[in-house]
C-alpha cells in the first residue's frame, strides 16, 4: 500500500491530480484506511503488532503526500511568478492625466500665430474702468451696451467700474503704456448679461489685435485676418469682409468665412443641408476695421502720422466651428472628456 501511494504521488503532476491521488491512497475509503478499520475484528494478540504495522504505513504515506504536495505547490508558485511578473522598470501613470482646455489650447494656437509675425502679447484687469471699456472707445453716454441689460457693473455705482464687455481696454491701455508704434493681441475673458444656454454664456472668451503704426489701412487688416483664417482652419478657406458698424472702428466690417464644411452647396439646396453654417454658405466669425481717429487721440495718438486697424473673434465660437461642437455649455461643465476630445482635434 506504501509502495503504490508513493508511486502515484510521484506521477501526479498538479495539485489537482494530487488530491484525487490523495483520495484514492490516504482517504477514508483507500486500502490503509480499511485495513486500519480492521484491527478491531482481530484477536487481540494480533492487534498490536498489525497496529504498529499499519501506523508506520500511514505516517509513511502521509510524509511522502507532503513531500509531494510542497514539490507541486513550488513549481506551480514559480509558474504563477512567471506569468505574473510585472516590469517594474515599465512607465506607470499613477493618477489620471488631465488636459489643456479647448479654449485655453486655441488661445495659445491663435496667439502663436502673432507672435510669429512679431506681435506681443498684452493682457489686463477683467474687473475695468468704464472710461476705457466704453467711452475712450468712443462709445456715447446712450449707447446700448451700456445698459443694465447688456453690461455687468460693480457696487458702488460711484466707482464706474464693470465687468469688463470686450478685450478691447486692453489695447487703450497699451497704447497709452506703451505708445506706437504697436502691434499687439489681447486674449482673456469677457463679461455680458446674457442667458446660460446653448449658444450664449455670460462668460465667454475673445481675442482681440490692434496694429498702430504709419500707413497702416484695410488692406493691412484683410492680409492679416486671412493668414489667421488660414492658419486656424487650413489653406484656401475664403474670407469675405461685410460692410459693418462699430463705435471704436471706421470703416468697420464683419468678416465671415466660407463654411469649411459645405463650402457653400448647401445654399438653396434643401436636399443637402449644413448645420455648421445653417445653409447660409458664410460663418461669422469677427469684427474688424480700421481704428477710428477719435480713439488714436483719446490716447494722445497724432492720426495725421498714424494709423490702425482692429479685430476680435470670439474664441469659444471658433472651436464650435473647427470641431462641430453644438453646445456652449459644455466649455463650462469642467468633463475631461469633453477636452481630449476637442484638443488637437480634426478641423
Amino acid at each position: 500500500m506504501v509502495a503504490e501511494a508513493v508511486r502515484a504521488f510521484g506521477a501526479a503532476t498538479t495539485t489537482e491530480e494530487l488530491r484525487v491521488a490523495k483520495g484514492e491512497h490516504a482517504g477514508e475509503n483507500s486500502p490503509i484506511a480499511l485495513a486500519n478499520r480492521g484491527i478491531g475484528k482481530m484477536a487481540p494478540q494480533e492487534r498490536k503488532v498489525a497496529g504498529a504495522e499499519i501506523g508506520a504505513a500511514r505516517a509513511a504515506i502521509n510524509a511522502a503526500l507532503a513531500t509531494r504536495v510542497a514539490e507541486l505547490e513550488a513549481v506551480e508558485l514559480q509558474a504563477r511568478l512567471k506569468d505574473e511578473a510585472v516590469d517594474m522598470t515599465l512607465p506607470v501613470v499613477l493618477q489620471p492625466q488631465g488636459a489643456l482646455h479647448p479654449i485655453t489650447a486655441l488661445f495659445h494656437e491663435m496667439s502663436d500665430v502673432f507672435v510669429a509675425m512679431g506681435w506681443e502679447i498684452e493682457e489686463g484687469p477683467e474687473a475695468e474702468a468704464e472710461w476705457l471699456n466704453f467711452d475712450s472707445l468712443n462709445f456715447t453716454p446712450d449707447h446700448p451696451a451700456r445698459f443694465l441689460s447688456d453690461t455687468l457693473f460693480l457696487d458702488p455705482p460711484e466707482d464706474h467700474k464693470l465687468m469688463r464687455t470686450q478685450t478691447s481696454p486692453v489695447q487703450m491701455r497699451s497704447l497709452l503704456t506703451r505708445g506706437v508704434p504697436l502691434y499687439i493681441v489681447s486674449p482673456g475673458k469677457v463679461y455680458r448679461a446674457d442667458e446660460y444656454d446653448a449658444t450664449h454664456l455670460p462668460v465667454f472668451h475673445q481675442l482681440e489685435g490692434l496694429a498702430v503704426d504709419k500707413g497702416l489701412g484695410m488692406a493691412d487688416l484683410k492680409g492679416t485676418l486671412d493668414h489667421l483664417a488660414q492658419a486656424m482652419f487650413g489653406a484656401g478657406v475664403n474670407t469675405r469682409l461685410r460692410p459693418h458698424y462699430f463705435p471704436f472702428t471706421e470703416p468697420s466690417a464683419e468678416m465671415d468665412l466660407e463654411c469649411f464644411v459645405c463650402h457653400g452647396e448647401s445654399v438653396g439646396n434643401p436636399e443637402r443641408p449644413c448645420r455648421t453654417c445653417k445653409s447660409e454658405g458664410w460663418i461669422e466669425w469677427g469684427g474688424c476695421g480700421v481704428v477710428n481717429p477719435r480713439v488714436l487721440a483719446a490716447a494722445g495718438i497724432d492720426t495725421d502720422i498714424y494709423s490702425g486697424f482692429a479685430f476680435g473673434m470670439g474664441v469659444d465660437r471658433t472651436v464650435m466651428f473647427r470641431n462641430d461642437a453644438s453646445d456652449l455649455r459644455d466649455f463650462a461643465e469642467g468633463d475631461i472628456r469633453f477636452a481630449r476630445q476637442l484638443v488637437g482635434g480634426a478641423r
